[in-house]
């Protein structure tokens, strides 16, 4: 088989049907002296004639007639099966679709997400994961998942895409009632606040970590917890200060008794991503996924606004 030419199959087949070298060249888009060639190759290779001249045209051998079929069906299994893009088809897909969320993702994400998978795709399903930074790159490789979406900064090597979808900022969270009033806080109320700091397995906090090691600025923390859903009420219930992205401030502000605040200097925004594999970049099913994210998030996340006093300033990510 290794010194076996595929290529003279179909040679052999476009004779049979064309009954003629010449026309058969011309449906190759090869000379004719080519194809005689590829003939006479095949025959010494099957010790057969394979193919006589008759006032018809060219006429296949017995052994011919098993070549032609065999040749027909390995063309249009490698036409459909390595050639045609299979198509997805989202309707009836039961596929499940394995997406790892930053920090903010499920909150950002996951809710308008899901609803439109159920729309466009009602059998299929979506497993959101958490996965140390480390591992989100090798499991994209090995198609454990399907795409990481949210702030991952080390999915930068030559073998990851990346689509840009919004850019996000940070607020600050105080109870509703709490003694501090305004929509902004002085930069002195901040040092003086005690503050409750998330370590989660997300990257979007270290922007305004870095930013305030660069500045020599140290927060006074009481509370460090690994989780951001008991944020809203520890807020909601203390005097302490937390800084988290827009997103997750505007989430918990709808439903716990949290006011936002301007922090007192500008924290740099960060872009919220969508990442995959470069195994997966012509998949269909992939495609279409990334097609979904991107009409849904792409430049169109829209957060209440922030306090009137800086509204001319920020703007909602």
């Amino acid at each position: 088989m290794e010194k076996f030419d595929l290529n003279l199959l179909t040679v052999a087949l476009a004779i049979a049907e064309e009954k003629s070298v010449s026309r058969a060249a011309q449906r190759l888009e090869l000379s004719q002296p080519a194809v005689s060639l590829a003939l006479g190759k095949l025959r010494r290779r099957l010790g057969d004639e394979l193919f006589v001249r008759t006032p018809g045209g060219m006429a296949p051998t017995p052994k011919a007639v098993g070549v032609i079929e065999l040749a027909r069906q390995v063309t249009q299994r490698v036409k459909e099966e390595v050639l045609q893009q299979k198509a997805f088809n989202p309707e009836t897909s039961t596929t499940e679709f394995t997406i790892a969320l930053s920090d903010i993702g499920e909150m950002v994400f996951l809710p308008k997400l899901l609803q439109r998978v159920q729309e466009l795709a009602p059998h299929a399903s979506i497993a959101s994961v958490t996965l140390p930074a480390s591992e989100v790159g090798a499991a994209l490789e090995s198609g454990r998942l399907d795409l990481a979406v949210g702030y991952f900064p080390d999915l930068k090597k030559n073998n990851f895409f990346q689509q840009r979808l919004f850019s996000h900022n940070f607020i600050c969270l105080l109870r509703a009632d709490h003694p501090l009033r305004g929509d902004r806080l002085t930069l002195a109320q901040f040092l003086q606040l005690g503050h409750a700091v998330v370590r989660a397995e997300g990257r979007s906090q270290e922007v305004f970590d870095r930013l305030l090691e660069r500045k020599n600025i140290r927060r006074r923390v009481v509370l460090s917890t690994p989780h951001f859903m008991s944020i809203p009420f520890i807020v909601a219930s203390s005097d302490l200060l937390v800084t988290v992205p827009m997103a997750v401030g505007t989430s918990f502000a709808s439903f716990a008794n949290i006011r936002l605040v301007q922090p007192p200097l500008k924290i740099p925004g960060f872009d919220l991503k969508q990442h995959w594999h470069r195994r997966y970049h012509d998949d269909a099913r992939h495609q279409w996924l990334r097609r979904l994210v991107a009409d849904l998030f792409k430049d169109d996340a829209r957060w209440p606004e922030p306090p009137a006093s800086r509204r001319q300033s920020q703007k909602p990510g």
